[in-house]
């Protein structure tokens, strides 16, 4: 239970260590419950995960846009509770060609980021696009998505964040450099100002230089 919850805190960004979670969990005489063994199924995940390929094996480089793309989701605190952005990133420019926010991450999330990308950005028919293996993103829901764009879909291997370091590096910038910084009263303030973020600042970067 320490290491779920160390692991979830620092997908959001809180610095603490295993230590400290455990500490309070103590103080908080906080214990954990083993659930019973869900018997039933999930529609989107129906085994289709273990059917997709890693087609890109931690090689971000590209030698032009728009042949490989990356994303995936990262949520930011506002005092309505979470907002969730789900991003799409070029390999060759590192550019956050595709995003998109709401209060969940469910599929049509995703599917709003990748359709962005597709009017933002020219797409070579069969692009790969690369994510982990979340439900949402091996859904047959956004399996048709991919399809229905001509691009090919590809994933990295569980629990591996190295298999999506460019997403990563995003999020760590995004939240470094502004959320950690900012307070959000509403998820429309947050909204705004992250998109102030990826267009008026972490897109007109003049380091986005092609490996």
């Amino acid at each position: 239970m320490v290491r779920r919850i160390h692991a979830q805190l620092a997908r959001w960004g809180v610095p603490c260590g295993p230590e400290l979670v455990r500490s309070i969990m103590r103080e908080l005489d906080l214990q954990p419950c083993q659930p019973r063994p869900w018997r039933g199924g999930l529609t989107e995940q129906d085994g289709r995960e273990h059917h997709i390929p890693d087609l890109l094996g931690q090689d971000f480089t590209a030698t032009a846009p728009g042949q490989k793309l990356i994303g995936d989701i990262t949520y930011i605190p506002t005092w309505e509770g979470w907002l969730y952005l789900a991003t799409v990133i070029d390999c060759n420019t590192r550019m956050v060609i595709g995003y998109a926010m709401d209060d969940n991450y469910k599929t049509p999330l995703i599917q709003a980021a990748l359709r962005h990308a597709a009017r933002n950005a020219t797409l070579e028919p069969g692009a790969i696009f690369h994510s982990d293996r979340g439900s949402n993103y091996t859904s047959y829901d956004y399996a048709g998505t991919i399809g229905e764009l001509g691009l090919r879909q590809s994933v990295g291997r569980t629990g591996i964040c190295y298999d999506n370091a460019m997403t990563e590096s995003f999020f760590a910038a995004l939240k470094n450099e502004r959320v950690h910084r900012t307070a959000y009263p509403t998820r429309a303030h947050a909204r705004a100002d992250i998109v102030r973020y990826i267009e008026f600042w972490y897109n007109r970067k003049t380091d986005f230089t092609p490996d």
